[in-house]
C-alpha cells in the first residue's frame, strides 16, 4: 500500500521508479512515458504556467484532446498548487456552452488548450454574445502549440491533504454546471479504500478508453493506478468509438488485468463485432472489468461474457460497482472474484420507505437489480427515508454517503450545498436503492438524470434546447430516459404537449429531434405527442408517469401514424448524381443502419448522434484523407451539401474548377 498523503507526495515518491504509462494511439502506435519523465515534463510545463501568472490556488481549465498532453498538464498544475479543471472538448454546442459557463463561474481562470480549439471557442462565443468573457479567457491562455522548451523547471509547491486537488464540473448545457471540489485527502482516501478491496498492485496491468474528463477515466484508471504503480495503458475515447474491437485486441496484447466500461461500451463492442468469430484474443489475465457510470444491465453483462468466452474471459471478472464524482469516484465494491449477485423485486412495491417484495424472475412485474457491493473502507453508506432518517435493510430509500473520500461541497455554490447535505452531514447522492444482506442495490434515481452512451444528461437542459422549436415553451416539453422492456440501454424520449393532428405535429417533432441532435449530439428515439403533462400539486413534472405510459404502449397509435406520414412525405429517394455522393451515401447508410438516408436529408433529422458522426467522419477520412474536418459535418449536414463542399476542395487541389 502506498504511503503518500497527497498527490504531490505521490508523484515525488514515484518519479524514481522504473514504471511507465503507455499511450495507445493505433494498431502499432504506442508511446511509453516513464514516471520520472512525467515528473520532469510536468515541472517544465509548470514553468510556463507560472510565467504567464498562474499561482497557487488559481483554477486552470484543461481543454485538451490528447491523453498525453492532458496528463502532463494535470500534474504540472498539481505540482504548482494550481487547481486543474478538466472540461471535455466535444464537438457540439453543449460542450462549448459548458466551457463558457465554467469559465464564468471560476471568475478568472487560466486555460491550457491548443490554438485550434481556442479559436473555435472564440467563434462560438461571438455567436452567443460572450466575446468579453472569451477575451478574458484568451488573455490567460497557454497554447500547447507553443510548448517548445520544457528544460526549465517550475517552482513546485508541497500540498497538504486538505488542499483542493481539482474541480470536476457536472454536465450542464443550459444552466450553470456544479463543480465538485475534491481535496488531496479525498483522492488519497478513495484510492486507499478502492485498493484494499480490489487488491490493486504493481503486478496489475490496466487499460482504459474512458475520457480523462470523466471520474472513472481520471481517478479510477489514472490516479488510482498511478498510486499503485500499475502499468496503465490509455486509449483515446475517439479511437474506441471508431474502432471498438481494438479495445480487447489491445487488452490481449498487453495482457491487461484491469479493464472498465459502462453499458454503452459493451453494447458498442458487440454491435461492431457482429457474428464474426472470436479469434486471436487471450483475455485470461483479466481479473476485473469495472462496470459503472450507467445503470447496470444484467442481460448485457451476460451477453458480453458469453460472447467473449472463447477468448477465455472469466465470467467472474465482471465487476459491477457504484460511484460518483462527489465520492472521488468509488462508493461500493463487491468482493473480488464473486459472481454477480441479483435480487428480483415487484416493480409496484418499490416506494420509498416501504418493504420490498421479492418475486420470481419470470413474474410479470419482476424487476431485477444487481448488487454493487459493500462500502469501501473510509466511506459509509446509508439508506434513508424522505425525512433523512435511516431505514432498515430491504427498504427502498435515498442513498446517502459520508467519509474521507466525500467532497466537502460544490465550488462557490451555497444553494447546491444546502440541498446536497443533510442536517447531520451526509451527502445526498440523488439515487434510490436498498441494502440487502449488507450490499447496495441501486433501484433508480430521484434526480432524474438521463443516461445515454455512458454520460449523464439533465432533462431540463435538453428541454431548454427543444423549446427553441417554434411554438414550444417551458412546461410543454419533457425529456426522459426510458428503458423499454427487453432493451439493454435507455432511450432518449421527448414528450411534447400537443392536441392537434399528426400531420401538423410532424414538422414539430422533426425540429425538436434535429435541435437536440445538433446541439447536444444525442439521438432522440421518439418525439411523442401527449395531450396532458402530469404534474404534482406543486407543479413538478411527473416524468415517471409519462415513461410508464410509453412503456405500456399508450402512444403507439400516434407514433405509428407519424412514421407513416414521415415515409410518405419523403417519397422516393433522389438519384445520386456524382461519384462522391455515391461514396458518401454508402458511408452514411453503413453507419446509420436501419435508417433511410437520402442525399438531401439533414443527418441530424435522420438521427446521426455525435458518436455516429465520428464514425461517418472516420470513413470519409479514409476515402479522402485530410479533406473533411469533423466540425464541417455540422456546416454541411446533408450528403449533397457535403459532396459539393468536398468537390470544391478536391478541385482546388487539382487546380481545376469544381
Amino acid at each position: 500500500m502506498f504511503k503518500a498523503t497527497t498527490l504531490t507526495e505521490l508523484i515525488e515518491s514515484n518519479r524514481t521508479l522504473a514504471r511507465n504509462i503507455t499511450y495507445l494511439e493505433g494498431d502499432n502506435d504506442a508511446r511509453d512515458v516513464s514516471f520520472g519523465e512525467l515528473h520532469q515534463r510536468a515541472l517544465g510545463i509548470l514553468y510556463h504556467l507560472q510565467r504567464i501568472g498562474a499561482r497557487r490556488g488559481d483554477p486552470l481549465i484543461l481543454f485538451l484532446d490528447s491523453n498525453e498532453q492532458f496528463i502532463d498538464a494535470f500534474w504540472a498544475a498539481l505540482l504548482g498548487g494550481i487547481i486543474p479543471v478538466p472540461v471535455a472538448l466535444g464537438i457540439s454546442d453543449q460542450h462549448r456552452h459548458k466551457l463558457l459557463r465554467i469559465a464564468r463561474k471560476l471568475g478568472k481562470p487560466y486555460i491550457y488548450t491548443e490554438r485550434r480549439s481556442l479559436e473555435r471557442i472564440g467563434v462560438f462565443a461571438a455567436q452567443v454574445g460572450e466575446t468579453q468573457l472569451f477575451d478574458g479567457l484568451r488573455a490567460r491562455a497557454f497554447l500547447v502549440d507553443e510548448l517548445d522548451d520544457i528544460s526549465r523547471a517550475g517552482k513546485a509547491q508541497q500540498a497538504k491533504p486538505d488542499d483542493v486537488a481539482f474541480i470536476q464540473f457536472s454536465s450542464g448545457s443550459t444552466s450553470a454546471p456544479k463543480g465538485v471540489v475534491l481535496t488531496h485527502g479525498n483522492i488519497i482516501a478513495n484510492a486507499r479504500g478502492a485498493t484494499e478491496v480490489a487488491r490493486f498492485s504493481a503486478d496489475d496491468v490496466s487499460l482504459s478508453w474512458m475520457p480523462l474528463t470523466h471520474d472513472m477515466g481520471l481517478i479510477g484508471f489514472h490516479l488510482v493506478m498511478f498510486a499503485n504503480r500499475v502499468h496503465a495503458h490509455l486509449m483515446p475515447t475517439e479511437l474506441f468509438v471508431r474502432r471498438p474491437l481494438l479495445w480487447l485486441a489491445f487488452a490481449s496484447k498487453v495482457r491487461a488485468t484491469i479493464l472498465c466500461s459502462p453499458n454503452f461500451g459493451y453494447k458498442h463492442y458487440l454491435r461492431v463485432l457482429g457474428e464474426r468469430p472470436i479469434e486471436g484474443l487471450d483475455l485470461s489475465p483479466v481479473r476485473l472489468i469495472f462496470n459503472g457510470a450507467e445503470p447496470i444491465s444484467l442481460e448485457l453483462c451476460d451477453e458480453f461474457l458469453t460472447r467473449l468466452a472463447p477468448a477465455k474471459l472469466a465470467r467472474n471478472s465482471m465487476y459491477p460497482v457504484y460511484g460518483l464524482a462527489e465520492a472521488s469516484l468509488a462508493v461500493t465494491f463487491p468482493p473480488v472474484g464473486a459472481a454477480i449477485r441479483t435480487i428480483t423485486l415487484n416493480r409496484h412495491r418499490m416506494n420509498v420507505g416501504s418493504p420490498v417484495e421479492s418475486v420470481e424472475k419470470t413474474a410479470k412485474d419482476a424487476v431485477q437489480l444487481v448488487s454493487e457491493g459493500q462500502p469501501i473502507p473510509y466511506c459509509h453508506v446509508r439508506i434513508a427515508g424522505d425525512d433523512d432518517q435511516p431505514l432498515p435493510e430491504d427498504r427502498i430509500g435515498h442513498v446517502h454517503m459520508t467519509g474521507d473520500n466525500v467532497t466537502r461541497g460544490y465550488y462557490e455554490n451555497p444553494e447546491a450545498n444546502a440541498a446536497a447535505f443533510t442536517a447531520d452531514g451526509w451527502l445526498r447522492t440523488g439515487d434510490l436503492g436498498l441494502m440487502h444482506a449488507g450490499e447496495l442495490y441501486i433501484s433508480g434515481r430521484a434526480k432524474e438524470i438521463i443516461f445515454v452512451n455512458g454520460q449523464n444528461y439533465y432533462p431540463h437542459d435538453l428541454e431548454a434546447i427543444a423549446q427553441r422549436a417554434p411554438g414550444l415553451e417551458l412546461g410543454k416539453v419533457v425529456a426522459a430516459g426510458v428503458q423499454p422492456r427487453g432493451s439493454q440501454t435507455e432511450q432518449l424520449l421527448v414528450f411534447v404537449l400537443y392536441r392537434g393532428g399528426m400531420q401538423e405535429f410532424l414538422p414539430v417533432a422533426t425540429q425538436v429531434a434535429r435541435l437536440i441532435n445538433e446541439q447536444a449530439g444525442l439521438e432522440v428515439a421518439a418525439v411523442v405527442p401527449v395531450k396532458r403533462i402530469p404534474k404534482t400539486t406543486s407543479g413538478k413534472i411527473q416524468r415517471h408517469l409519462l415513461e410508464q405510459n410509453y412503456i405500456d404502449g399508450e402512444f403507439d397509435a400516434e407514433l405509428e401514424e407519424l412514421a407513416t406520414l414521415r415515409a410518405a412525405q419523403r417519397g422516393p429517394q433522389s438519384a445520386s448524381r456524382t461519384q462522391i455522393e455515391d461514396k458518401l451515401k454508402t458511408i452514411c447508410d453503413a453507419a446509420l443502419e436501419g435508417k433511410r438516408v437520402d442525399i438531401n436529408d439533414n443527418l441530424f433529422e435522420v438521427g446521426a448522434s455525435s458518436l455516429k458522426l465520428i464514425e461517418i467522419h472516420e470513413q470519409i477520412d479514409r476515402e479522402y484523407p485530410g479533406q473533411v474536418d469533423l466540425t464541417e459535418l455540422f456546416d454541411f449536414p446533408t450528403i449533397a451539401e457535403l459532396a459539393r463542399h468536398l468537390e470544391n476542395k478536391l478541385g482546388a487541389l487539382r487546380g481545376t474548377p469544381a
